[in-house]
């Protein structure tokens, strides 16, 4: 069974959604479409916690339903600021700061 260019996309939609959410927010960039193959190809590019911001090239598989990954580079803030201006493919939330509150931190009994 053949599948249309929409029924790929969408299929490739999920499978992300599902793999990469903790991630967000991810923007798609780049995306080929492949009707030989039944693939697409995209990039990824979201901020990593201990990389800084990351594209990565995925091929989506709609015949197998599977998502390869095809490589990453990193990217410089002057190129990571042209995608922050966009809608994200993925929404997520972005803290800019981390809470500095000493109240949930675990008490150690001292003897």
């Amino acid at each position: 069974m053949a599948f249309t260019r929409q029924q790929m996309i969408a299929r490739r939609n999920q499978k992300v959604r599902s793999s990469m959410q903790d991630l967000a927010p991810i923007w798609l960039t780049n995306e080929e479409f492949r009707p030989r193959d039944e693939a697409l190809l995209c990039n990824l590019i979201y901020l990593h916690p201990h990389h800084g911001w990351i594209s990565e090239r995925y091929k989506y598989d709609a015949f197998n339903d599977v998502l390869y990954h095809m490589g990453q580079r990193r990217l410089s803030e002057e190129e990571a600021l042209k995608f922050e201006a966009q809608e994200p493919f993925l929404p997520g939330e972005v803290t800019d700061r981390a809470p500095n509150d000493p109240t949930g931190r675990a008490k150690i009994a001292s003897s």
